[in-house]
């Protein structure tokens, strides 16, 4: 017996010595028989039979493992076509029994220790579960989160013995669910059973399906019960998804003159005390987690972000990383918040479900910058109301714009808040409450925020750069209107040169006009090619 060759080809090894032996025992016995001249051919003949099928038998085993190099579980496997092959004749199916049960010993004890532990002891890489140490969990408690669930460990379909293929996907989640209970910290209070070999399946598959259901109840009550699931992810529907509406209003009217600089300019410290202070001003200081809120400045705007995830050759795309030029973001373009989540949660709440959260936040923040610059105007301008009725008159495109352009971005806004988030975030709260294990509970969120970002139109590069130029008009037309050009508005006043306050009106009307035609246009368009975006329908009835 050799280590190398496994456990599982040790234990076979030893089950075969020990039908050698008997067969050597066998051999003395007819020694005896000779010497006391008892034995005939005849009598010999008839005790020999017996045993040349046992060593045949055993015989063939071996060389099909030898040729094959065989271990673990691909040994069981084929010892496991023995027994059913051998059904009808019981004194070789007695045999290969004997050896299975034999082999499958140590690889028992393994899958024992994985489904009642979460603990893999497989030095030979023999056990069907295998840990790629990709990292630990406590060196990425959040980054990493995602890659450390669905790929610290894996099935090797090659080591599955055919008797466990049916089950194999639930004996790697009990593990795994139990393996996160122990990094918590918490005690694993589960004993250890024998689990046998038998040709009957019903009571080894009965054990690993208890197995899972204790693993994934004791997991299932730690993330949504013990950590607050749920209460987390209000708490981040609440800051990402503009639920808590008078914490982004505050949040905007403290940061107001820092969102029109550039990135280089902002002092991120007060960007986080000005975010601290609106938190304490606002109904979100009942929030237990919002001290896990965080400010960041990203190095690119939403449109490359969602561009780069999705890597669609679009023409729209083409169109966008041609023109594209290093330039100097300015506040509003790349701030997002960030949410600090500690371990088990961070399986949910990991990297990419945060930057799915991030990019759905960064387009409707802007939407209420730029509603906030609209009003901003609106208040500005009621100066005109004290103007003379033939100076007033020439205010009279720009306000209508104005009114235009509100309704627009509201318009927007409560599509994307009203008509999208909150019936996505209904029924994802309806599903959560239906799971029976973690990975249903990533599939319902990765589900919520996929449906979240297709039907706010992010994942539709002509569409997004459509009502990103939108909104650009809109906070171009706002800065002139705010600007003292608007206010010194009589032709008298500007050069020659200069186009007048109402040719610039007109030209803001013009371009706004066309990009939201265009933008209606390619929704049109997008509800006549397929019925998966049904819920744009509503802002072509607006």
């Amino acid at each position: 017996m050799r280590f190398e060759f496994g456990q599982v080809n040790n234990a076979l090894a030893e089950a075969m010595q020990s039908i050698n032996k008997d067969h050597m025992l066998f051999i003395i016995q007819l020694e005896s028989e000779f010497k006391a001249n008892n034995l005939t051919l005849q009598k010999l003949w008839f005790f020999v039979q017996r045993n040349m099928q046992s060593l045949g038998i055993t015989a063939n085993i071996a060389s099909s493992i030898s040729k094959s190099g065989a271990k673990g579980g691909k040994v069981l496997s084929l010892l496991h076509e023995n027994v059913i092959g051998s059904i009808g004749d019981e004194r070789a199916q007695q045999l290969c029994l004997k050896l299975m049960e034999a082999a499958c010993e140590p690889y028992m004890k393994m899958l024992g220790m994985w489904i009642y532990k979460g603990i893999i002891s497989d030095p030979i890489y023999e056990f069907l579960v295998e840990d790629n140490e990709v990292v630990q969990k406590e060196d990425m408690p959040v980054d990493y989160s995602a890659d450390y669930w669905e790929k610290k460990y894996a099935v090797r379909r090659e080591r599955i013995p055919k008797f466990l293929e049916s089950v194999s996907d639930m004996i790697l989640k009990a593990g795994k669910y139990l393996n996160v209970i122990r990094q918590c910290g918490k005690p694993v209070k589960n004993k250890v059973l024998p689990i046998q070999y038998k040709i009957e399946e019903k009571q080894y598959i009965e054990a690993i399906e208890k197995a899972y259901m204790f693993a994934s109840q004791t997991l299932l009550d730690l993330v949504i019960k013990e950590k607050d699931l749920i209460g987390r992810l209000r708490s981040v529907k609440h800051y990402f998804l503009l639920d808590q509406g008078d914490f982004i209003v505050t949040f905007l009217t403290l940061c107001e003159k820092e969102l029109g600089k550039f990135v280089l300019d902002v002092n991120q410290g007060c960007i986080e005390s000005l975010m601290d202070l609106a938190l304490r001003l606002s109904s979100a200081i009942s929030d237990p987690y919002k001290d896990d809120l965080r400010t960041e400045l990203l190095q690119y705007d939403l449109q490359f972000q969602m561009f780069k995830i999705l890597s669609i050759q679009t023409n729209s795309e083409q169109e966008y990383w041609s023109s594209i030029e290093p330039k100097k973001l300015l506040m509003i373009e790349s701030f997002s918040f960030g949410y600090e989540v500690h371990w088990p949660l961070s399986l949910i709440l990991n990297r990419k479900s945060l930057a799915c959260y991030q990019m759905i936040f960064r387009h409707l923040f802007y939407c209420k910058y730029i509603e906030r610059m609209i009003c901003q105007v609106w208040k500005s301008n009621k100066v005109a109301k004290k103007f003379h009725f033939d100076d007033a008159q020439h205010y009279r495109a720009a306000f209508a714009l104005r009114q235009r352009m509100l309704h627009c971005v509201q318009n927007l806004e409560y599509h994307m808040m009203v008509e999208v988030i909150e019936p996505h975030w209904c029924t994802f709260l309806q599903r959560i409450g239906k799971v029976n294990n973690v990975d249903e509970i990533l599939s319902c969120h990765c589900d919520f925020l996929d449906s979240c970002l297709k039907d706010c139109m992010l994942t539709i590069p002509p569409i997004l750069s459509t009502i990103i130029k939108l909104l650009a008009i809109c906070e171009e037309f706002c800065k002139f209107m705010q600007s003292e050009v608007a206010f010194q508005g009589n032709s008298n006043n500007e050069s020659d040169t200069a186009p007048s306050f109402k040719e610039k009106i007109s030209l803001y009307d013009v371009k706004f006009s066309a990009a939201l035609i265009k933008l209606l246009d390619q929704i049109n368009d997008l509800n006549r090619d397929t019925s998966e975006h049904d819920r744009l329908f509503n802002l072509l009835y607006r």
